[in-house]
């Protein structure tokens, strides 16, 4: 009986040891927080999937949310890279209409990458 009791406590003991360990959430799942921004940005490759995420739903095709501000084709997308309203609205930049409306503003790499596209020349590539 004695024994069953020493046994039961040296288990108790190394659960309890066991459950204080915890592992850390940065070592494990590691952010760089680096934005490479020095592989090129292509309208086809970085721009155009990110407009589907957050603009296309509400300004392509024939969506009607969108308030008559047309995208989804490249001279549409292009033409406002070169007046400025897609960086300043993306941007949340004073003067323009926040984007994503009621969404989440893009990340810093997100946008990086799309001034990097728009300080480019906007190409279509």
């Amino acid at each position: 009986m004695k024994n069953i009791s020493k046994l039961s406590g040296i288990l108790l003991i190394l659960f309890l040891l066991n459950s204080c360990y915890y592992d850390k959430e940065d070592q494990l799942y590691p952010s760089s927080g680096i934005c490479d921004t020095s592989i090129p940005v292509t309208y086809t490759a970085t721009i155009v999937p990110m407009l589907q995420q957050y603009c296309y739903s509400c300004h392509g095709g024939t969506a009607t949310l969108g308030g008559g501000i047309p995208m989804g084709t490249y001279a549409s997308d292009k033409a406002m890279a070169v007046n400025g309203s897609l960086y300043g609205s993306i941007a949340h930049a004073s003067g323009y209409s926040a984007m994503p409306k009621g969404g989440n503003k893009l990340t810093a790499c997100q946008l990086a990458k799309v001034k990097q596209w728009v300080d480019g020349g906007s190409l279509n590539n």
